[in-house]
This record gives C-alpha cells, sequence and structure tokens, in this order.
C-alpha cells in the first residue's frame, strides 16, 4: 500500500453503482434537464442520495448537464449516471436543445432582412 488515499475513487463508485453510463438514451453536455413537478418535493423517494436531491433543487428552473456537472463538482460521466437514474425514477426530464434556427422568431427574420435592403 502506498499511503496515498483512493477515497473519492472510492466515492464515485459507490455514487454510480460502478456504472460508468447512464441506462437510457444517450444525452449531451447541452442536454436540458428539469426537475419534474418543479413545485413539489413531497414527492420525492425518501431513500434519495444527496446528489439526487442537489440535482433536483437546482433542477427545478431548466439547467443545462454541464452546468449540473459544474454544480456537483462531479465528472461528466458519474453526473450522467445521476441524471440518468433519476430520469428512470421520473424525477427529471432531459431533452436537446432546439437547433438555434427553431429558436429565432421569423419576425426578426424579417427586421434583419428589411435592415439590410435598407442599406
Amino acid at each position: 500500500m502506498t499511503g496515498e488515499d483512493p477515497g473519492p475513487l472510492i466515492r464515485l463508485f459507490g455514487l454510480t453503482g460502478g456504472r460508468a453510463r447512464p441506462q437510457g438514451e444517450a444525452f449531451d453536455l447541452v442536454a436540458i434537464v428539469t426537475t419534474v413537478g418543479a413545485g413539489s418535493g413531497s414527492h420525492e423517494p425518501p431513500d434519495l442520495i444527496p446528489e439526487h436531491r442537489e440535482v433536483l433543487s437546482l433542477c427545478r428552473a431548466p439547467t443545462p448537464v454541464a452546468d449540473v456537472a459544474a454544480h456537483l463538482r462531479l465528472p461528466l460521466n458519474i453526473t450522467r449516471v445521476i441524471l440518468g437514474d433519476l430520469r428512470r425514477e421520473g424525477l427529471i426530464t432531459i431533452e436537446r436543445p432546439r437547433p438555434a434556427a427553431q429558436t429565432i422568431d421569423e419576425r426578426i427574420y424579417r427586421e434583419v432582412l428589411h435592415g439590410l435592403r435598407s442599406l
């Protein structure tokens, strides 16, 4: 034994039960996580670990996966496993962000076109 503390590695292994990938559909860094039934905390299972509770609290407002990982101060793959578990339990949704073309209002396109024509 070298005397080095393997504590964080063992803790991460325990958080995920040794899993390195989330179950279910894959999601990326910019996917948006939202707590289901964001207004009530009464339907949470009593056996949630602190990281699960933190995610549920943080994601009451839509939050990107990357921000969840940063807030938890956990590696991305560990965060994805935690999010996958919460999604499987029906406590969060994870949605792909809409492409930028779908988020810009048609009115903005018309104003830009009008502005270009007036040049």
